[in-house]
């Protein structure tokens, strides 16, 4: 469960803290969910990571199933991003609203930040 709760962080584009944040909890705890032989999270926090990260709940919890719904494929472990590639807080809390937005409501989003960049 750890390699999946670190794979499914990374490939959302999150650190440990903003995982953290997300979730209710410390640093640390997130930590110690991606540590071999660490602590578990709780059934709460386990769906949490799933909404956040927007990965299948039974893949987080058991690895079976595919981890994302759109192509049922397993996570792969993303590229390290740049350092001059890191968000700012503000970044990080439009992110945070995006990925707990539907799908839908997602692609209006974007239709209105295009509009107001023009």
């Amino acid at each position: 469960m750890c390699d999946r709760i670190r794979r499914a962080r990374l490939t959302a584009g999150l650190s440990q803290t903003q995982l953290a944040l997300e979730t209710g909890v410390r640093r640390s705890a997130v930590a110690q969910w991606e540590r071999e032989g660490g602590t578990f999270p709780s059934v709460q926090h386990l769906s949490c990571i799933a909404i956040v990260t927007q990965v299948h709940f039974e893949w987080l919890a058991t690895g079976r199933g595919p981890g994302r719904p759109d192509d049922g494929a397993e996570l792969p472990l993303p590229a390290p991003v740049p350092v001059e590639a890191a968000r700012t807080v503000q970044e990080t809390e439009i992110l945070s609203l995006l990925r707990r937005m539907p799908a839908r409501k997602r692609q209006v989003a974007r239709a209105i930040m295009e509009m107001l960049t023009d």
